[in-house]
């Protein structure tokens, strides 16, 4: 049995008036606590029991029981657990966790059977996933056995969608890593050739500035109006990077629409992987802005624009690659896995300034004739399919399955999706404490930061014209740090292709290597089977792995495309090979 007691919050501290009253029952023992009687005054056990049995037994999923008290009724559920499946019992009040834990089914038990003392869903979560890992279930079902449930209700009922929004996020990331795991390992290993001749997000600095940082959401156009309108009364104009008091940093969507009004951010956050991405870019080759991309975006981004390049890095899976990477002195500033370019973009305004930092166009959110902002891809394939016969409203997109309608910041109905809405939730959990960070009042969806309305961000904007319009923008590496830098990451490759080709060898039967040695082998270039369905994220192979023939087959596929790219980008870094 696994217990686990954690902080609580005033609305439990503000429960605790008088101790539990027990009482002896027919079987058991009745409370009686805060008015309220938990459990039977007649027969608590068989009611418990009764109500256990009548509990669907299923494969890989995990019984959330709130308020456990005695514990009455588990040991039938627990007789007739798959042994996929787990039974997890959190108590939010110390006083009821005290009984609990002295109770017989919680001090002799062993998993599959944990009893908790928390209050926060953050607890609860990191509970499980230290007890029983990642996508170890696909279900959580809550069940009540007892009364308990009735002194916190609302809360019991956030425990359980905390449960099922992470676990609905895990098993999300797992399809997309099988889906792109491949894809980011590759872009990875070609980014290194660019990484050479750039530098890290670690070097950016753009001090005390503000920052605008930028989405493509539909309040993008509105903002950027209503900004435009106020700078000019000003006497400047917003446009241009020499004469504003502020940084703009956006995502890469954002591009098109303010090239089309003459505004030159200050920083490009790229992040996409996928060869889409450079719709975002179309016309826009040699324009002079600074770009910052995640050594997973697609390497050809980052050879369009004319500005410096900086890089940063993501772990979307625990691999052995970012380890060797970073103990050669290769590996770029890490950033928190967020899966949206928004996010990114406010986390990395965040990180290299100082000042306020103010949000717009990050809207998770859409209205029926508008999903991004004007002249943005999305905009312009939307305007080329317009006829006589077919307005702008799509509806087929607006309301797919699983859309809803849902309130923006003011007021006003607009469409989402569960994907969306994760996000935002998403931003909330990472940014809600954020005191240097506001959202423009617009009609994107709240995101649990302080909103601020147009004029009131311009005043944050414009709070301090003595900035140095050249801060943030830095001067190439030397030729010799560049040259020793190129040379170490040329070293690493070449390590890289002389492992693959070892484990070529091995799995050939050209050069058979000893179980543990191959095992070590495989664990070293995870990067190679991490994004299979059965191996997603899931850490490190096995033991005994290495005698799954299966799994060494599917391996022994991979090994030539990742020692063809390891090949290119040595290449490329020898200047024998040139991409544009």
């Amino acid at each position: 049995m696994t217990t686990h007691s954690g902080d609580f919050g005033g609305l439990i501290s503000a429960a605790l008036p008088e101790a539990p009253q027990e009482s002896p029952a027919r079987r058991g023992f009745s409370i009686s606590y805060m008015g309220k009687t938990l459990l039977s005054r007649i027969d608590p056990v068989t009611q418990g029991e009764r109500a256990a049995a009548e509990i669907p037994a299923k494969e890989n999923t995990l019984y959330f029981c709130p308020s456990p008290l005695y514990g009455y009724g588990l040991d039938v559920l627990l007789r007739c657990l798959p042994e996929s499946s787990a039974l997890l019992c959190v108590e939010a009040d110390p006083q009821l966790f005290s009984i609990s834990q002295n109770a017989p089914p919680f001090v002799s038990a062993t998993l599959p059977l944990a009893l908790i003392q928390a209050s926060q869903p953050e607890e609860v979560c990191a509970f499980v996933h230290k007890t029983w890992g990642q996508r170890r279930f696909r279900a959580i079902e809550e069940i009540r056995l007892g009364g308990g449930w009735q002194l916190f209700p609302q809360l019991y009922q956030d425990l359980a969608a905390a449960l099922r929004r992470e676990q609905a996020l895990e098993w999300g990331n797992a399809m997309t890593m099988i889906r792109l795991g491949r894809l980011y390992a590759r872009n990875l290993i070609r980014n290194l050739a660019n990484l050479a001749g750039g530098k890290t997000v670690g070097s950016l600095d753009f001090g005390s500035s503000p920052v605008l940082a930028l989405g493509a959401g539909p309040s993008l156009d509105s903002m950027l109006d209503q900004l435009s309108s106020l700078a000019a009364r000003a006497g400047w104009d917003i446009g241009g990077r020499e004469k504003r008091p502020f940084k703009i940093l956006c995502v890469d969507t954002c591009l098109p629409a303010l090239r089309e009004r003459s505004i030159a951010p200050d920083l490009v956050v790229i992040l996409e992987s996928q060869h889409w991405n450079l719709q975002d870019f179309s016309g826009l080759r040699g324009w002079d802005i600074d770009a910052a991309l995640d050594l997973s975006a697609l390497p050809a981004s980052a050879r369009v624009l004319g500005g410096q390049k900086f890089f940063f890095s993501t772990r979307w899976t625990e691999l052995a690659l970012f380890d060797r990477l970073a103990d050669a002195g290769i590996l770029p500033e890490a950033f928190v896995p967020l899966g949206s370019v928004g996010l990114n973009a406010a986390a990395l305004a965040l990180r290299i300034s100082s000042g306020h930092v103010i949000t717009a166009g990050i809207d998770f959110s859409y209205t029926l004739d508008s999903f991004h902002a004007r002249c943005t891809p999305r905009h312009l394939e939307q305007a080329r399919t317009q006829l006589r016969t077919k307005s702008l409203i799509n509806p087929a997109a607006a309301f797919r399955e699983g859309t809803f309608s849902t309130s923006s910041k003011t007021g006003h109905p607009v469409r989402s999706d569960p994907a969306m809405r994760n996000y935002r939730n998403l931003f909330q959990q990472e940014f809600g404490g954020q005191e240097r960070l506001f959202d423009i009042y617009g009609s994107g969806l709240p995101l649990g930061v302080k909103t601020v309305s147009p004029a009131e961000a311009f005043a944050i904007l414009n709070g301090s014209r003595a900035l140095s319009a050249a801060a943030g923008r830095r001067v190439p590496d030397t030729a010799g740090d560049t040259a020793n830098v190129r040379e170490k990451i040329a070293a690493f490759v070449r390590k890289e292709i002389q492992s693959l080709h070892v484990l070529k060898q091995a799995l050939s039967g050209e050069s058979p290597l000893e179980p543990v040695c191959l095992q070590e082998l495989l664990d070293t270039l995870d990067y190679l089977w991490a994004h299979f369905p059965d191996r997603a994220g899931g850490g490190r192979p096995a033991s005994g792995l290495t005698v799954d023939v299966s799994f060494l087959k599917r391996v022994r596929t991979e090994i030539e495309p990742f020692q063809k790219c390891w090949e290119m980008t040595l290449g490329e870094l020898a200047g024998t090979e040139n991409l544009d």
